[in-house]
């Protein structure tokens, strides 16, 4: 029995590492899908915020932001605040068995749940892309990885009053993705669009990104990634049970983006007259970021057609967001924020244990925080140290003007 609890535990606290690093690499997705979409001028700065956002991420939740998400709360709203991560299971608290006995390493965890936040983060990035200063988008990258996200996150993952109002969300449509999305909303209405995006009478002006090779290998990884994403949020695999349901998860979490494509390449096909690369690819992160609230719950079938559906709502959402005029490079608003409600409301169509109330509620309580606190605090760095740069730089490039040198220099000159 001790060998067979030692293994266990290894294989599950292996399994939760492998996840997260392969979530970790979603940060590169990132990375190489918002500079596939930027202009070519603006291409070193959005690298430079994706690489210091991770660290950035990183540290703020090892400070303080896994300790607020983890914590203990007597009301399950406000959750208690400590510093620093705290030492692992010991060999006899694992021995001893029963249900209450640990079955992977705690740092393992802290793994796992951090470059969450930095996926969250991630999210805010290309929307406010090509024309905010990038320290006032470090500053807030601070505050959002060691406050907003992980008092959300508390509500539910911690055990707090949306996990006990019955609210579900298995790796996080709302928790991670609308979050980032609603953190992101709040930074481009006070940032304002890029110059030249809309004309004087509303017209919609195209933006083109620079590389959409590299837009398409940034989705590619992401798509990777994800299965570390929904796949890990089962938390074990040491059981055949157990193991059946990750399987289940990863072949729902790929069934869902590949109906995300179809759906938007024939919705796109529909309205231009063109099959629009940069819809298809935001199609298949719709049909991922539909599917984390509930990977585990449908057929494969019906992953598929809620991807299917979540990459048609995403086309229309991004020609919403035009009219609108809120401004975002590469959909990201309406990719994880639309889409994420989307995704927590398809929970009820295939969970029996999910009720829309409760999903409504949670929505609702997710977006409002993480909206107002993000406002006050984009505000506040406004009047600080400002958040947009100034229209020369603009023009010439917030690469030159933000990290002083181009990411294509043989093709600028």
């Amino acid at each position: 029995m001790e060998n067979f609890l030692q293994l266990s535990y290894a294989l599950d606290t292996f399994y939760f590492l492998v996840s997260g690093a392969l979530v970790m690499w979603m940060a590169a997705g990132f990375a190489m899908l918002e500079a596939g979409l930027v202009r070519a001028k603006n291409t070193t700065e959005i690298l430079a915020k994706n690489v210091g956002l991770f660290a950035i991420s990183c540290v703020m939740y090892m400070l303080v932001g896994y300790n607020i998400m983890y914590g203990d709360s007597a009301s399950g709203v406000i959750p208690s605040i400590s510093f620093l991560l705290g030492g692992d299971n010991t060999v006899e608290s694992v021995l001893a068995g029963g249900d209450d006995a640990p079955y992977y390493s705690n740092l393992s965890d802290f793994f796992f749940q951090v470059v969450f936040v930095a996926t969250a983060m991630s999210v805010v990035s290309g929307a406010v892309a090509e024309r905010m200063k990038l320290m006032s988008f470090f500053a807030f990258a601070v505050v959002m990885t060691a406050i907003i996200y992980p008092v959300e996150g508390f509500w539910k993952w911690g055990g707090g009053w949306l996990d006990q109002l019955g609210f579900l969300d298995f790796a996080g449509s709302g928790i991670v993705h609308m979050t980032g999305a609603a953190a992101a909303l709040a930074g481009v209405l006070l940032l304002g669009a890029r110059k030249g995006k809309y004309g004087p009478n509303g017209e919609v002006r195209p933006i083109p990104g620079a590389n959409l090779p590299l837009a398409t290998l940034g989705t590619f990884i992401l798509w990777l990634g994800w299965f570390g994403f929904n796949g890990g949020s089962e938390l074990k695999i040491s059981n055949i049970e157990e193991a059946n349901a990750v399987a289940m998860v990863f072949v729902n979490t790929n069934m869902a983006a590949a109906g995300g494509v179809i759906g938007a390449l024939i919705i796109s096909k529909i309205l231009f007259g063109k099959v629009d690369l940069t819809m298809i690819l935001n199609g298949a992160l719709a049909g991922l970021v539909a599917i984390t609230a509930e990977p585990l719950t449908p057929t494969p079938l019906e992953a598929t057609l809620i991807g299917f559906a979540a990459g048609i709502i995403v086309v229309y959402s991004i020609l919403l967001m035009d009219k609108l005029k809120i401004d975002d490079p590469v959909g990201a608003i309406s990719v994880h924020g639309v889409v994420g409600i989307f995704g927590l409301i398809a929970v009820t169509f295939t969970n029996p244990d999910a009720t829309i109330t409760a999903q409504l509620i949670g929505i609702a309580a997710i977006f409002a925080w993480v909206f107002i606190a993000s406002y006050i605090t984009w505000l506040i760095i406004k009047v600080i140290m400002g958040i947009r740069v100034s229209e020369e730089e603009e023009y010439e490039g917030v690469d030159i003007g933000e990290c002083g040198l181009e990411a294509y220099p043989e093709f600028t000159k």
